[in-house]
Parts: C-alpha cells; structure tokens; sequence
C-alpha cells in the first residue's frame, strides 16, 4: 500500500510549483479488495436477504438498518454486505431481545452511529486530502488518489483514535449526568419543565461573506479552521461544550451560568483583534501570528433546553441566537433573567442595554456581558 504514511517519499527537483513529491499512482487493481479486508473484515459475500437469514430478523428490518446508517441502498439480491455486516445487524437486535430497547431507540442509536460516522469519515479523509496536497505540491485529483493508496495504512491508527475518543467522552457524558443528578434520585420533578439548565450561547463571525470573498481553496479552508479551532479551543477550556458548528457561527452550552458566561466572554475576546483577509493575500496563507479570524458577536441566555440527536432545543437557544444578531463586534449581549442570574458573581459586569425588538421573540431588554475589571 505505498510508503510509511507519515515520513515523506524522497523529494526530486524543485519544479515551479514546489518542491517534487511521489508521483501518485492510479490505484492499482485490487486496491479496493484489500480496504475491502481491512476495513470490512473479508470480501462482500452477502446479500440483504442472506443478512435477515443470519441475523434472525426480517429483511424490512435489514433494510431499514442500512437506510438509517446513511449508506447507499442495494438490490435485496445484490452481494455487497461482510460477515461483519450481519454481527453488527445481530448486536443491533441484541439490544431488542437482550437489553429490551425499544425499536425507535435502536434506530435512534443507529441513526446518530451513521450520521456521526459519515462526517467523521468525511472530515478526516478530507483532512488527509490537503495534506498530501500541501505536501507534496498536488492537484486534488492526485492527493486524492494518493490517499486511497496510503488508506490502509492510516485506517487502523484512526480506528484506534475513534475508539479511545468515544470512550472518553461517554465516561464524561456519564461524570456530569453523576454529579448533575445524583442527588436528585428520590426528588420529584416537574415534567412539565424541559429537562436540562444550561448556558446556551453562539458566537457568529462578523462579516463572513466579505471578508472572504475572492478567497482560494486553501485559505478558505485555513480561515474557517482557524475560527472552528480556536472557538473548539476557548469553549473547551472555559468549561463549556460545542454543540455544533453552523457556518460562520458556533452553538455551545456550558452547565453553569458562571461557565457559560466565561466561555461567552472568552469568546469576545479571542476573535477582539481582527485579522484583515486582504493584507493576508499574497503572503501564502493566512498568518499564524493572528488572534483570531474576524471579530465575533455573541449571545448567551441560561434557560431549560432539551438534548437530542446532538443538538439542543428550547426558548432560550432561539432567544440566543436573537441576541446575537443585534450584538456589537466583540461584545456579549445576555437577556434580563440571565443578567439577573449573573448579577451576584462578582466576575462580571452587566451594562443594561436600550430595548431590542427581536424576530420571533419580541421586545427584549438586553444586557452587555464583560468581564468585572480589577
């Protein structure tokens, strides 16, 4: 499968465009077989219907299966599933028959596995793409051939990473349930009420359109991954989390109102001194040296949320987002109950704002959020 992945293939001549990396090949013959064994575990011998015969179930049920992991659909007769591909329909009715999971909450689990794995497969093999293209000074087609090349040696480091990532973020998932409910186990609750108190903000770039317009490829890509980066940086170190990244913002929630207010103001303050896209053309890419993208606006509102399917929902997440949209460059804006929330840390300094009629939400009267001086 071509050479060590991670050390360079020895470079010829310097060419006009770069110095000179490996000629990449046309995958050869049988390439696709061996990502076949690695990956899948042996040839595709199976059809759907002999995937319902092994597993036990219905073929509606094979079929729904493949459907909700966001793969391709196939002819019930067509040879394209592994033995792997029935172990893991039958742990899936495990969870049915062994653990009494109802069959929406299977396909709930199976769908948030396929949708998750289709952009983490996406985003690194696309991460590996301009590698080999920075690289090795090539064009997209040929990094992108090189990459299949060196798949198979790249695939089980990732498959490991993968694995040692999920673990570690279901024992954190599984910390903060312990702490936040652990004492409230014979305590009545409203249900009436959704179900989780959290610091829900975003933080969106200030004139994204304009201030990448005319961009390359490259430093559009370095531009956006400078900003998903250091948000993903400030978020996590002030205690918050990134619920997800939707354009040019970033939707984050924290468990405490201190926390959220700090990764709010974090955030501000991170992306304070603007980076100017047109001095950075020319100069090969954007600077390293730069604070930040562009200067962000953010809104940030503590309030009840309900968490599925690795997004939040409720009142305040789209009073959050209102916030933002009538927020100053580099400020943070926060309604009334959460400055009233915050008004006792001593951390913080609220500024009453002039009345906001906001979309969809109505007449708010905001607060400026900063950090107390001294």
């Amino acid at each position: 499968m071509g050479a060590d992945p991670l050390t360079p293939s020895p470079a010829g001549p310097a060419g006009p465009a770069g110095p000179a990396g490996p000629t990449p090949p046309a995958p050869p013959r049988g390439t696709t077989d061996e990502l076949d064994e690695l990956l899948l575990g042996g040839p595709r011998t199976l059809s759907a219907r002999d995937l319902a015969r092994l597993s036990g179930v219905d073929l509606e049920i094979v079929r729904t299966y493949w459907r909700t992991l966001g793969l391709p659909s196939h002819d019930d007769d067509d040879v394209m599933f592994t033995e792997r591909d029935a172990q893991a329909l039958a742990r899936s009715r495990a969870l049915v028959v062994e653990h009494g999971l109802d069959l929406r909450t299977v396909v709930t689990l199976v769908r948030a596995l396929g949708h998750t794995s289709d952009r983490l497969a996406l985003w690194q093999v696309e991460a590996l793409v301009e590698d080999m293209a920075t690289r090795y000074a090539l064009d997209d087609t040929s990094a992108r051939l090189l990459v299949l090349d060196r798949l198979g040696g790249l695939a089980p480091l990732l498959e490991q990473q993968l694995l040692h990532s999920y673990r570690r973020h279901l024992a954190a998932v599984a910390d903060r349930y312990a702490a936040e409910f652990g004492h409230l186990r014979d305590v009545t609750v409203d249900g009436s009420l959704l179900p989780l108190a959290r610091a829900v903000g975003f933080a969106d770039m200030v004139s994204f359109t304009r201030r990448t317009a005319g961009l390359g490829s490259t430093d559009l890509s370095l531009f956006v991954q400078r900003f998903e980066t250091a948000a993903r940086d400030v978020v996590a170190g002030a205690g918050g989390r990134v619920v997800k990244t939707i354009g040019d913002a970033v939707l984050f929630i924290a468990d405490t109102p201190g926390a959220g207010a700090q990764v709010a103001i974090g955030l501000a303050d991170a992306f304070g001194t603007s980076l100017d896209v047109e001095a950075a053309r020319g100069t090969g890419g954007l600077a390293e040296g730069a604070r930040g993208v562009t200067p962000v606006r953010v809104g940030l509102v503590w309030g009840r949320v309900l968490s599925r399917f690795g997004d939040v929902f409720g009142p305040s997440v789209n009073l959050a987002a209102r916030l933002t949209d009538v927020a100053d460059p580099s400020t943070v804006l926060v309604d009334a109950s959460t400055a009233q929330v915050l008004g006792g840390d001593p951390r913080f300094r609220l500024t009453e704002q002039p009345v906001r009629d906001l979309a969809g939400v109505g007449e708010v009267v905001p607060f400026r959020l900063e950090s107390a001086p001294g």
